[in-house]
């Protein structure tokens, strides 16, 4: 199945369905000596699994990350490294009555018209249950920026419906469910999903992502631009219809004179651009935003049609996320180390050794 895979010098293969025996993933050209532990990477994969909230899906995954190969007594030995993440909670039996029926909003129709063949258990390859390892290849990505460049890779909840969470404070993300910087709309958000599940609906939600110290000179022009290649990345996290770089859609209503970022002597007097100019990092702290739809699966009658093209109602019931952006931090957060750590490679594979680094905070 082609699409797998992203990066070209640092390279993720991932595999594996939401209700198969595990999902795994293989990465290619992580630099070796980089210490890395796996208690870090179960950090990150704790940060993402179902099941921790009961403003999450209930489906109870360990998400026990498997070491295969590549890390020798904690140590990358650049060789290709292996891993996988047993699936433990599958109920497959609550999908058997779907075995005919495409579901709106999920990629049951669109898989079968293009193969011809269908997995039911779940959402199969489609599902954000594969997201998990994203997660765990993005925490090497991490890890190595972070050490190494000490880049920062951080997300949070930026909105959640019609509820704005402005950034207010890095040190609380972790310490709610929700991902949330603003400790004054945590219950605001906590009522929000308990309106949801009295009614059995989904809210859709917007997750903001900075990298900060991310050197300039990243991005391969013209068709692997660094911003093309942060949109391919996020457009592929199951759910997202929309990214924004910089200002994004607010450039819509701006002037000429409003947009442009002011250069002096001393750097660059605004962001609008979002860290990025002519597809290359400019030293300015990268500045991206991904909408989330609604999460498809909710337990309200739906028309729709089975395999035999005859028009049929179904009501899904089953362990759903009321709103799919309260994991999709991590995700996002991994997809665009991934990205970043690729063109670093990339850049000191044809210039040589970075030594412009950002201290932007």
């Amino acid at each position: 199945m082609p699409g797998n895979t992203i990066g070209h010098i640092f390279r993720v293969h991932t595999f594996g369905e939401s209700h198969g025996v595990s999902l795994g993933c293989i990465i290619d050209g992580m630099p070796p000596g980089i210490k890395i532990s796996k208690k870090y990477i179960q950090n990150e994969l704790n940060r993402r699994k179902p099941g921790t909230s009961q403003y999450t899906t209930q489906r109870r995954e360990m998400d026990k990350i498997n070491i295969l190969s590549g890390v020798f007594n904690g140590i990358t030995t650049g060789t290709s490294i292996g891993l996988t993440i047993d699936n433990i909670d599958q109920r497959s039996q609550d999908y058997n009555n779907l075995k005919n029926i495409f579901r709106p909003g999920h990629a049951d129709y669109t898989y079968y018209k293009k193969y011809k063949v269908r997995d039911h258990r779940g959402g199969g390859r489609s599902s954000a249950r594969e997201t998990a390892m994203r997660v765990a290849a993005g925490a090497f990505a991490k890890q190595y920026l972070k050490n190494i460049y000490n880049i920062k890779i951080r997300g949070y909840l930026s909105q959640l419906g019609s509820i704005k969470c402005k950034l207010k404070s890095w040190n609380i993300i972790n310490k709610n469910p929700f991902f949330c910087p603003d400790i004054n709309k945590i219950e605001i958000l906590k009522n929000k999903i308990k309106e949801l599940k009295k009614n059995k609906n989904s809210i859709g939600a917007e997750i903001t992502i900075i990298c900060n110290n991310v050197p300039s000179g990243l991005g391969e022009p013209v068709f692997d631009r660094l911003d093309a290649d942060l949109a391919h990345a996020l457009m592929s996290i199951n759910a997202v219809k929309g990214i924004e770089i910089g200002d994004g859609f607010s450039v819509i209503n701006q002037l000429g004179s409003e947009n442009r970022d002011e250069i002096s002597k001393t750097g660059f007097l605004s962001n609008h651009s979002g860290g990025i100019l002519g597809g290359i990092s400019n030293g300015e702290p990268i500045i991206a935003k991904i909408a989330l739809k609604p999460t498809s699966s909710i337990n309200i009658p739906i028309n729709t049609i089975n395999k035999n093209n005859e028009n049929v109602n179904i009501q899904i019931k089953g362990r759903h996320d009321p709103c799919v952006g309260i994991r999709a931090v991590p995700i996002a957060e991994a997809m665009t180390a991934i990205i970043i750590m690729d063109h670093l490679l990339r850049f000191q594979s044809q210039c040589g050794k970075i030594t412009q680094i950002s201290n932007k905070k």
